[in-house]
């Protein structure tokens, strides 16, 4: 979904800008809701397994709104995604002339009639994706996590802040904290329900079989045998524990109002160790320590057949939660509401905050959830304790591939080896 077929990003971004200082703040498009409201119109950049997923979402969040154009890098996937889509009726509304493949594929898309894109291309590509959609004064649904390496997370914090003055909405795919239970409960923590928070822990410990690894074919080259198997590949994926466990070090940062200060951490790769899984690990164990010297325990784990747990936990001085499900305080409180599905409300609040012209902006929150796991990843991978301020300031590692992407060689790094890797 990105440039070499004659115009590069730089050059599209130097256009989109210019188009959009004309522009202005966006209008408000319809404040009726449901089939009588003002239809809105979106495009689709990213068309794998969870781009399709998010377009349906989208559509299943409002009867008034349509998808009208896509890109993705490879031609089968918009034949695909195209094949899947025309089951859905007359609000996927897309023509050859709006569904575009190769590298300029997002800059297609978003030269084209839509009031909003869906981001879905692997994140790597997700902070230049979300600063051409911003430049070109589009809505923005982005899924997490919004990059994959300390550059990357200063340009998802500069396009927020650019999103903002433009008025423009940008919602991320953290769905919890769009899911009624964590609605719910989070406040209620927040408001006093278990005291100070004394201690935490989050975990991501499960399969991979979601994530089958695609095994390369004769003539792939190593950018385009990479990219398709994007999940093994941390300029790509940001290794698991960035594009999987974010969910719940998002809801640490939520819980604890605020970001960890610094971290050290363990990990490798046990199970994993073919050349189809890449370079990534296949376990980590972070310590967080955020403000007040609160601890928080990060687990993470990709093995088959081996124990299972996802969720977050909590320690106060007045009792503990787990945060969308319960509080056991002075009374046990359990969330006794309708939970409605997270992948679809976090569409609907996107959607009605463009309808209402109240912007909703979740960009900086995504992209401290997304900075604290690439610390743990970061610290994992050298040995070396990590600290907010220096990944945040001083970290010059820039993992997207300089000049524009392309297919051609690209090595694979090494299996990073904590003592020996240099902290960038």
């Amino acid at each position: 979904m990105h440039g070499d077929t004659g115009t590069t990003r730089r050059d599209f971004l130097k256009t989109a800008s210019a188009a959009t200082a004309a522009l202005g703040t966006f209008a408000v498009i319809g404040r009726a809701q449901g089939a009588d409201a003002a239809p809105l119109r979106a495009g689709l950049i990213g068309c794998g397994r969870r781009g399709i997923g998010a377009a349906r979402n989208f559509l299943d969040a409002d009867p008034a709104v349509k998808i009208v154009a896509m890109g993705d890098l490879f031609p089968e996937q918009i034949e695909a995604a195209r094949k899947k889509m025309a089951e859905w009726g007359e609000r996927v509304a897309l023509t050859d002339d709006t569904c575009f493949s190769g590298f300029d594929a997002a800059e297609k898309v978003l030269k084209c009639d839509v009031d909003l894109v869906l981001l879905c291309a692997p994140p790597g590509f997700r902070p230049g994706h979300l600063r051409a959609a911003v430049e070109a004064g589009k809505h923005v649904f982005m899924e997490k996590p919004a990059a994959t390496c300390p550059a990357g997370i200063r340009s998802v914090i500069e396009s927020g802040e650019m999103a903002a003055a433009k008025n423009l909405s940008i919602v991320a795919g953290t769905q919890r904290r769009h899911q009624p239970a964590y609605l719910d409960i989070i406040p209620r923590i927040h408001d006093g329900a278990i005291g100070d928070i004394v201690a935490a822990s989050c975990y991501w410990v499960g399969d991979y079989g979601y994530y089958p690894a695609v095994i390369r074919e004769d003539g792939w080259s190593d950018v385009e045998a990479q990219i398709r198997n994007w999940n093994y590949f941390t300029w790509l994926s940001g290794d698991h524990i960035v594009e999987q466990h974010v969910h719940n070090i998002d809801i640490m940062n939520w819980a604890l109002q605020g970001h960890p200060v610094s971290c050290f951490a363990l990990g490798g790769r046990q199970q994993r160790t073919g050349s189809e899984f890449g370079h990534i690990y296949d376990h980590f164990a972070v310590e967080f320590e955020y403000p007040g010297g609160v601890r928080v325990q990060s687990l993470c784990r990709q093995n088959e057949d081996t124990f299972s747990r996802v969720g977050e936990h909590l320690v106060g001085t007045k009792g503990t939660s787990n945060p969308g499900k319960d509080i056991a305080g002075k009374e046990l409180y359990r969330f006794k509401g309708e939970d409605a599905d997270p992948y679809v409300k976090e569409h609907a609040d996107l959607i009605a905050s463009i309808r209402d012209g109240k912007p909703l902006n979740e960009a900086r929150n995504v992209a401290e959830s997304t900075m604290a796991a690439i610390m743990g990843r970061m610290s994992a991978y050298t040995g070396k304790q990590v600290t907010w301020k220096w990944a945040m300031e001083e970290s010059k590692l820039d993992l997207m591939p300089k000049p524009d992407i392309a297919f051609g060689a690209m090595p694979v790094p090494d299996v990073a080896i904590p003592g020996v890797t240099k902290l960038g």
